[in-house]
């Protein structure tokens, strides 16, 4: 694994503590911020949840993120993170969070332009995961959610006032990008 593009292109990545970690592949990544780049999506303050190695968060700070919340509840996953942050130079940008998703969405207080969920792909609750995050504090209008997911997986093309933006497949992998569409999301959390 490594940083494709950016300020810290070509650096190499930790890999995942276990076989339990499955990190989105570099070409799956490429993949993604083209089609965010193609869509004029330029992140600037990112959430990576089910963050493994970190490689999406760091890829995003690599081409210009001001920060990027990590969140893994892997106590060797949090390691590998913090490692990879150190490696590229990003750890005064960054912020790791051993904790569940589900945890994180609750405990939020600050909505964030884009958010990356690559959970593994036999995780039942990931729909219900993303409609906490539609409603959570995270999401503002315009906020971009991106969902890693398997080809059996097929998600919705609205999940509560997300509303999908694209779903891509490369192999045995695939991606769907969400845009938040409710123009009064967040004004209930103020």
């Amino acid at each position: 694994m490594r940083i494709i593009s950016g300020s810290a292109r070509g650096r190499k990545l930790k890999g995942p503590p276990s076989h339990a970690t499955r990190p989105m592949t570099d070409k799956i990544r490429e993949a993604v911020f083209n089609s965010l780049a193609s869509l004029g999506v330029f992140p600037e303050h990112v959430v990576d949840m089910y963050a493994g190695t970190g490689a999406i968060g760091i890829e995003a700070l690599s081409r210009g993120a001001e920060s990027v919340d990590f969140v893994d509840m892997g106590r060797e996953q949090v390691a590998v993170i913090r490692d990879n942050l150190r490696t590229t130079g990003f750890a005064d940008k960054a912020r790791v969070h051993q904790m569940s998703v589900t945890a994180f969405i609750d405990r939020a207080r600050e909505p964030v332009d884009f958010i990356v969920l690559d959970p593994p792909y036999a995780d039942p609750e990931i729909i219900p995961t993303l409609e906490r995050l539609a409603s959570s504090k995270l999401v503002q209008s315009g906020t971009i959610v991106v969902l890693g997911h398997s080809p059996r997986v097929e998600p919705p093309d609205q999940i509560g006032t997300l509303e999908a933006l694209r779903h891509r497949c490369h192999g045995d992998t695939c991606f769907s990008i969400y845009e938040n569409v409710d123009p009064v999301a967040n004004e209930d959390h103020a």
